[in-house]
């Protein structure tokens, strides 16, 4: 690895060399590099810095590590012009997300429920990759819920106007036309409307464990420590996976690979028919994954209730980890800085903008944006805030959770499902797991230390800490 270099404390870079069009920068401490250099990561990052019209630089953040195309962790922007947009860029669970809800309970009265709580959460809750939502839609009600988003939602009495107001975009993409989006996406989505899904989703019920900074945490919703708070993690569902798979397919008979660095890396202009038809339908997307989110938090409310008739449960926000988006950012170019628009390409990565983006819902528009990075199950997770730093020197972007350093089969094939679950009830964790394959595959020594990554961002200053969480009963997909 002679060819990364060292710039500052916990920022290292990898100069223009042969085909690439732009620099790698990345955001690491020496623990989390040394994770990094394990897989792929480094060569899937100059891949990207050799995608066409790709801007200033391509960037791997501090949770990064391999994925399809793009490493998940990785940002990317392009010139509306010449650049491109790219499946790969944004990955196959479209707008997989995460929203957390600030409640009026404190871990005092929530020990005694909790194991009840979180059993009749995953009573009311569909999970798993064949479960099926509690809500009947047609085929119309779908297609209005791709081109509206939680927007859906809210008008057909699932939660209210505040929830729009924190969640990001408003809970829904513009620019989304459900006609983009096959008959096959639609027909996997139908049925998934309100359920978490498998793999690394899940749902969580959290202890306010430390806080950072005071003032802006009570703007969030957050008072005094031990006070509870409920995270939910999941996103497009097989719609969204569909979506991915027709467009990676088109984008290769029209264009073909064979000039790519990366057979996944599969993109289409941006200003083309093709690429703006997947926009439209990565934004459907998108939005239904808001809806569903959306759908799934009132199902939470109704489930707190029957344990805790007064509580209050307000959303501090909801954020996008996967998604290409149009966005305004300043740019040095030769010398001067210049206001330009982009296709911002952020995979396994939280938008992270600072006080005053016109995009950020006005009662955060003095703090900056709340940022969401949650843990693996066992550790903790995270509330930090976007910087005007990171606007500068990562496009508006930070870490989206721990990052895996292990995969799927190799847990599978070290870990079993008893032990799993008896250390975490050994922490005071409860679990709802749909399987014990999935509890395995997802457990704490699979993933990166969430501190470490939260630590880096603050440190280097694209996320700054508010808030750490500890998990204390937790439900898997």
């Amino acid at each position: 690895m002679m060819e990364l270099k060292k710039i500052s404390e916990n920022e290292y870079r990898i100069e223009k060399e042969g085909k690439m069009n732009v620099p790698v920068v990345i955001y690491a401490s020496e623990k989390l590099l040394e994770k990094m250099k394990e897989d792929i990561t480094f060569e899937q990052i100059k891949n990207v810095a050799c995608l066409p019209g790709i801007v200033k630089q391509a960037i791997c953040l501090p949770d990064a590590h391999c994925g399809y195309g793009f490493p998940i962790g990785g940002v990317a922007a392009f010139d509306l012009d010449k650049g491109i947009i790219s499946p790969g860029g944004v990955g196959y669970d479209i707008n997989c997300g995460v929203r957390i809800l600030a409640t009026n309970l404190n871990i005092k009265e929530m020990k005694a429920k909790k194991k009840e709580l979180i059993h009749q959460i995953a009573r009311d809750v569909p999970k798993g990759i064949g479960k099926g939502s509690v809500v009947k839609l047609d085929k119309k009600e779908i297609k209005e819920i791709l081109e509206t988003g939680a927007r859906w939602a809210v008008k057909n009495g699932y939660g209210s106007k505040e929830d729009l107001d924190r969640t990001e975009d408003y809970g829904c993409i513009p620019g989304a036309s459900s006609e983009d989006v096959s008959e096959r996406a639609i027909a996997r989505g139908l049925p998934q409307l309100g359920s978490l899904g498998s793999g690394n989703h899940f749902l969580e019920i959290q202890e306010v464990d430390e806080i950072f900074d005071k003032e802006i945490a009570r703007k969030f919703g957050i008072n005094e420590k031990g006070q509870i708070t409920i995270g939910i993690h999941c996103g497009s569902r097989g719609l969204g996976h569909q979506v991915a798979s027709d467009y990676i397919k088109l984008m290769e008979d029209k264009y073909g690979w064979e000039n790519l660095p990366d057979r996944e890396l599969i993109n289409a202009p941006i200003k083309s028919e093709l690429g703006k038809k997947y926009f439209s339908a990565m934004a459907c997307a998108a939005n239904f994954a808001y809806c569903n989110r959306q759908m799934i938090q009132e199902w939470v409310r109704k489930a707190v209730r029957r344990f805790f008739p007064d509580a209050k449960l307000e959303l501090i926000y909801d954020v996008c980890h996967n998604i290409a988006k149009i966005e305004e950012h300043e740019v040095e170019i030769d010398g001067k800085k210049k206001k330009m628009m982009l296709c911002l390409h952020r995979k396994g990565a939280t938008r992270s903008f600072g006080p005053g983006r016109k995009e950020l819902p006005e009662i955060y528009r003095e703090t900056g944006q709340p940022v969401l990075l949650p843990g693996s199950m066992g550790t903790s997770s995270y509330i930090l805030v976007g910087t005007k730093k990171a606007e500068e020197v990562s496009f508006g972007s930070t870490a989206h959770g721990a990052g895996r350093v292990s995969s799927r089969s190799a847990a599978l094939r070290n870990l079993r499902g008893e032990d799993v679950k008896k250390e975490l009830e050994d922490k005071g964790i409860d679990v709802e797991a749909g399987s014990w394959k999935g509890l395995v595959e997802e457990a704490p020594s699979v993933y990166k230390d969430i501190d470490e990554v939260a630590k880096v961002s603050h440190e280097v200053g694209i996320g700054n800490l508010v808030v750490r969480l500890k998990p204390i009963a937790v439900m898997k997909g």
